[in-house]
């Protein structure tokens, strides 16, 4: 896929660049040789000598004796040859010391990473929401591409080294395939536009029918229209703010206490997904009792999704596990990697 189908209009002008300038010292080198081969008769190398050393200006001697047609081919060529070389050094000069070179280096770097990239987030929009999508991420130490068509947004995530971004606009197929769709995991559509996201949302569930899609959403009516469009899940920043405002009014240690946890102020203690999915053939049919979390790792199964759809809060100790199920455990991270561990394992209950 070419630069310019990827929609980054960035590598589209630094490769026009390239093209103008390799173009012009091409045009001019054969056209020279063809030009003193027809008027003159002389051999292709005698030819390309005497191009080459008219338009470098360098005063060397002429390989023959130039007809009349030969001298005004030359005078023709000389002038043109200035005004060529003058355009091809000042645009390469502002290539390189503009910062142009540098960023379009670093543009095929990242290029080629995210190329390499699988089970990552794309985030549409890199604006407070986006960005704090990305830290939260980063924490979690999962992948991610940024999406952004605003020059400013772009400049300011170009002065990271670490952050991979794609310039261009998300409802385009072109620039969600090149953010590698195909084998991402989730997408999060941050822009503040509704309709933006809408359109969004719809390009990504039709070209992977399989993707999580989590969209920002500012007017009440949009959540319907969002999750027709094909969102997993649709968040509504204001109306969440609103609600944490009053909660901090009317229940303000419950609000801090479960931030501590779920922001991950505290490093000793966290709530986590565990899959089901790997569970031990011994564990498959017990019951939450019978598996003795506490005793195995420390930690403590404070809810559990069943079969991918119902979510059961402080499930009964009788309760039945299967491998379709998904707890959410609360404990010390290297609890929950015991928990982890030791339920893929066959031991003995």
């Amino acid at each position: 896929m070419s630069m310019a189908q990827q929609g980054n209009r960035f590598q589209e002008i630094s490769t026009r660049t390239i093209k103008i300038a390799s173009g012009l010292g091409f045009f001019m080198i054969g056209g020279g040789t063809v030009g003193y081969h027809l008027i003159e008769g002389w051999p292709i190398l005698n030819c390309i000598y005497m191009t080459v050393i008219t338009i470098a200006t360098v005063g060397f001697k002429e390989v023959m004796p130039l007809s009349s047609g030969g001298m005004i081919f030359t005078i023709i060529l000389i002038l043109f040859s200035i005004g060529s070389l003058a355009y091809i050094s000042v645009t390469l000069a502002r290539f390189v010391f503009d910062g142009e070179l540098a960023n379009y280096i670093k543009t095929y770097r990242v290029d080629k990473k995210i190329a390499k990239l699988k089970d990552h987030v794309i985030i549409v929009g890199y604006g407070r929401n986006g960005e704090q999508a990305a830290i939260e991420l980063s924490e979690h130490n999962v992948d991610y591409v940024i999406v952004d068509k605003r020059d400013n947004v772009i400049s300011r995530v170009r002065e990271n080294s670490g952050l991979l971004y794609i310039k261009g606009d998300a409802t385009h197929e072109d620039i969600l395939e090149h953010a590698g769709v195909y084998k991402a995991k989730a997408l999060i559509a941050t822009t503040p536009n509704d309709a933006d996201n809408v359109f969004v949302v719809l390009t990504a569930r039709s070209m992977n029918p399989a993707l999580t899609i989590i969209s920002r959403a500012s007017e009440m009516e949009s959540d319907v229209k969002l999750k027709r469009a094909g969102a997993s899940n649709v968040i509504m920043p204001e109306r969440i703010g609103g609600q944490r405002m009053a909660k901090l009014v009317t229940q303000p240690d419950v609000v801090e206490f479960l931030e501590h946890i779920l922001l991950q102020k505290s490093k000793d203690v966290s709530i986590e997904e565990v899959s089901c999915g790997k569970m031990a053939k011994c564990f498959v049919g017990k019951s939450i009792s019978e598996l003795k979390v506490r005793d195995m790792s420390g930690a403590n199964i404070i809810g559990i999704k069943v079969s991918g759809a119902r979510y059961v809060f402080n499930p009964d100790p009788t309760m039945i596990l299967s491998r379709n199920d998904q707890l959410f455990v609360i404990g010390k991270p290297k609890q929950i990697e015991i928990l982890r561990a030791k339920m893929e394992t066959e031991i003995e209950i």
